[in-house]
């Protein structure tokens, strides 16, 4: 049903991905609905398309019902005060919306941390930008937004650990990296495979054991590195 949710406008996009079932909680749909999409491609009038969209050096913005049913499925993990990364941090969209997931909705409480890493240091400004065109300036600069340039499939631990990690491009294998910096527990949101894909959830329990569970099939473009993405992998 995904190809039915593009909408005229951000609200009338994520109606739609609501109104097919692909969002499910009110959480998501409002932290989505804060996050215009158009603030985070390079074709505007593409904005709302329910498809990924190139946004330059052999990178994507993931469809949206993609974003969608990876905010669900992480939801439980993404409470205000809680830190996550995103690999492949693209165009920051991602970013600015687990932000407004993982924010306190009142004053005095633990502030939520998101960090974005990207190997494309273009990217990575650009995404800054996009950021502080969507009104999160004062969060990049007190650091509750963090956007890096670097290899994700080495994680972030300077950060971490992270109750939860979204990876946006597909990993052949399961970096043992990305594991290591989850919480215990935690949870991470998965492309792996090379010619077929899936998407695996990887939890950590309280007591540090892993499960891996694949969830759908799917194509992304592969999490490799900048050299290969610059050259079209």
């Amino acid at each position: 049903m995904a190809w039915r949710c593009s909408g005229r406008t951000n609200v009338e996009l994520i109606n739609n991905l609501s109104r097919n079932s692909i969002l499910s909680s009110d959480r998501v749909a409002d932290a989505m609905t804060k996050a215009d999409r158009a603030n985070y491609v390079l074709h505007k009038p593409e904005a709302y398309q329910d498809s990924p969209q190139s946004i330059g050096h052999g990178a994507t913005i993931s469809a949206p019902h993609m974003h969608a049913h990876a905010l669900e499925n992480l939801l439980p993990f993404l409470k205000p005060g809680a830190t996550v990364l995103d690999v492949g941090s693209g165009s920051g969209y991602l970013c600015a919306v687990l932000h407004h997931l993982v924010s306190p909705s009142h004053p005095g409480a633990s502030q939520g941390k998101v960090v974005g890493i990207d190997h494309i240091p273009e990217l990575v400004e650009w995404s800054k930008n996009n950021v502080r065109k969507d009104g999160l300036g004062d969060a990049l600069d007190d650091g509750r937004i963090l956007m890096v340039t670097g290899d994700g499939r080495e994680g972030y631990s300077a950060a971490g650990p992270y109750d939860a990690i979204h990876v946006g491009a597909a990993s052949p294998t399961l970096p043992q990296s990305l594991v290591d910096q989850l919480k215990s527990p935690g949870r991470m949101f998965i492309p792996v495979g090379s010619y077929s894909q899936a998407i695996w959830q990887v939890e950590k329990d309280a007591h540090g054991a892993v499960t891996k569970r694949e969830l759908m099939d799917v194509v992304y473009v592969p999490l490799t590195d900048a050299e290969r993405q610059k050259r079209g992998y």
